[in-house]
């Protein structure tokens, strides 16, 4: 049995519910989940939680994500993507200039209101948007406010003629539950033509990068040699980011207990989520009480 996270990097054509299942056959355990679903269109990083692990999938899914795509104008798809089919098309007749496209995408940085795209799961009255857009059915979208950190142009714009589109590479840092397809349907719109993003790939979630991750083959090839352990992150490690608190034994033990404590317990008054740690090891995650403001009290137990 393993604890930790396993950064994977999820192939084009697999769910991230595919990602799970093969895992759970490969790894022999059934505790595992992951941090944030991945279209099947698109690549990249995908953070598997493993065992105890798997406590932790809500706090991780609040991290910032960071995508490189490419963008297409001249057309836009009911999907916003390129597995869509077409729905508006506007010839490009002449190649967009760099500066047109980097004031567009500077404009959009900071916090935007969304319409997420109608193939997508967000819920309205009970249904998926999705089940909408097949069934056909009119809803009303609800507008969604996200943050922008970064938006930046990679590469020239390539103008086609013949096709009558213009692409350009673009790498996006956002919150959680941007839609990064509906980001690049509104720059299309801001540079006066129908558009759709062509491509995406997630290079970075839940603070694991592409570098750290392991393909499925891989992940066999170590199971079988029994080092797999070698390349999970460790429970530890997955709470750098929280203040730290050490323990002596009698603490540990009340800690274990998963007791509600003053909140200046440990001296210093514990004002927001700290990992406490007791001999290097990670027992469980505090948190200023909700009701109780002089009181502290698990938010997760390891």
């Amino acid at each position: 049995m393993y604890h930790g996270l396993l950064p994977i990097w999820k192939e084009k054509g697999l769910t991230s519910h595919d990602v799970v299942f093969k895992l759970r056959k490969i790894l022999r355990m059934k505790r595992i989940g992951h941090t944030g679903t991945l279209d099947p269109d698109v690549e990249g990083v995908l953070v598997v939680c493993l065992g105890k692990g798997t406590k932790l999938v809500e706090t991780l899914m609040d991290s910032d994500k960071v995508y490189r795509g490419e963008v297409t104008l001249g057309y836009s798809t009911d999907t916003e993507d390129a597995s869509g089919q077409i729905i508006e098309r506007t010839r490009v007749t002449e190649s967009l200039s760099t500066e047109a496209i980097d004031q567009a995408m500077a404009s959009m940085v900071g916090e935007i209101d969304q319409v997420p795209p109608m193939y997508s799961a967000v819920k309205v009255n009970g249904m998926k948007l999705y089940e909408y857009a097949r069934q056909n059915i009119p809803v009303e979208r609800p507008v969604r406010q996200v943050t922008i950190r970064s938006f930046q142009r990679l590469s020239q714009p390539i103008w086609d003629p013949v096709e009558g589109t213009c692409k350009f590479n673009f790498e996006v840092c956002c919150s959680k539950g941007t839609y990064v397809r509906t980001l690049a349907v509104d720059l299309a719109k801001q540079l006066g033509y129908p558009g759709h993003m062509s491509q995406l790939v997630r290079l970075e979630t839940s603070g694991c990068q592409a570098e750290q991750t392991l393909t499925l083959e891989e992940v066999e090839l170590l199971q079988a040699s029994d080092t797999l352990a070698t390349r999970i992150i460790s429970l530890e490690q997955a709470v750098q980011r929280f203040p730290q608190r050490m323990l002596n034994e009698e603490d540990a033990v009340k800690i274990q207990h998963g007791q509600v404590l003053p909140r200046d317990y440990f001296g210093t008054p514990l004002s927001e989520p700290t990992a406490l740690f007791y001999q290097d090891k990670v027992l469980a995650i505090y948190q200023p009480h909700p009701q109780k403001p002089d009181w502290i009290k698990p938010m997760i137990m390891f």
